[in-house]
């Protein structure tokens, strides 16, 4: 609670910082002279990425042979949207991980399953966002010293990721050394997702079709997130040329991870006033910044109306403490 209530005291203070600097009533005149028709559609861009989300959550659930899968289309979309609820007041994206626990105690799956899907989709959801960044990285054309670190640095962390979804070897390699060199009250979280790790290695590379199609209808996923951006860029009466677009909104959404801020507010706005200062002014940036944050905020409204349910299920299962050590 304490960390949630420093995070939001952070995020106020640097979007004051940035409004300050930058003049308000500047932000409110670009709101004022948006295109209508760009908002709408990019702001709905929302329910085809959603929707598209869930069903991906379907196609990760197992299958047996003569057998419907068990998650219907609906469910998966109340899942997603009640984790975005949860994911703007629980610390480090834990709606996702109380996701796996709804799928759990509704009988979707096991426990330990649930959560290396969990862990498989977030693996997938940042591999291909590091992807489409190295790409616009690559394609950039006004590369300094600066944006050649990170072009670098993130394709390290690209291929890093990739070793560690795609072999088993350096996976235990790499868990092994974490638990080398991490605090001992981090040891027995890493001994958790190093199980769930290996679980989702067995599950997932079984069916070699089955893991093509999850990979790249994420990078289908994070394309539609990055073009919803540059519709916004559109939206606000700005240009950026689209690959560039590719290049710099990943690594706002970067920033925006970064265990500081309440859900990236703050870091992310700040990082695409510095990014875009060569595309558009301050305000533009800033207002781009808003409806960035109204990308997490609307699927979280959204969620609301399910969030009973949910929340219903843990109160009839209870968290005994057996419950709080599944997965």
């Amino acid at each position: 609670m304490i960390k949630r209530i420093v995070s939001i005291a952070v995020s106020l203070l640097i979007l004051t910082v940035i409004y300050w600097k930058i003049d308000f009533q500047g932000l409110l005149q670009v709101f004022q002279q948006c295109d209508l028709v760009w908002m709408v559609i990019s702001l709905g861009m929302v329910v085809p990425i959603t929707l598209v989300t869930a069903w991906r959550l379907q196609q990760l659930m197992p299958r047996e042979t003569g057998k419907r899968n068990t998650l219907p289309f609906g469910e998966a979309n109340r899942l997603i949207l009640v984790a975005s609820v949860l994911n703007m007041v629980l610390p480090s994206k834990m709606g996702d991980i109380a996701k796996a626990y709804f799928m759990q105690q509704r009988g979707h799956l096991s426990g330990s399953l649930a959560f290396s899907m969990v862990v498989f989709e977030k693996a997938c959801d940042m591999l291909s966002l590091l992807l489409w960044c190295v790409f616009g990285l690559m394609l950039y054309p006004q590369k300094d010293g600066l944006f050649w670190v990170m072009t670098v640095s993130v394709g390290i962390g690209l291929g890093l990721g990739g070793l560690l979804l795609g072999s088993r070897t350096f996976a235990d390699f790499f868990f092994d050394f974490g638990r080398m060199v991490a605090p001992k009250k981090m040891r027995q979280k890493l001994d958790v997702l190093s199980g769930s790790w290996k679980e989702m290695h067995e599950y997932f590379w079984r069916d070699r079709q089955q893991l093509i199609k999850i990979t790249l209808t994420s990078i289908f996923i994070w394309f539609l997130h990055l073009l919803q951006i540059w519709f916004f860029i559109l939206a606000l009466n700005a240009w950026t040329p689209f690959l560039t677009n590719l290049a710099l909104s990943p690594l706002a959404i970067l920033a925006g991870l970064l265990p500081l801020t309440f859900a990236g507010v703050g870091t992310r706005d700040a990082a695409l006033i510095w990014l875009y200062q060569p595309y558009f002014n301050a305000q533009t940036a800033a207002a781009l910044g808003v409806l960035c944050t109204s990308r997490y905020l609307m699927p979280a409204i959204g969620g609301l109306p399910f969030l009973s349910q949910y929340l219903g299920t843990i109160r009839r299962v209870g968290l005994s403490p057996k419950s709080r050590r599944t997965p």
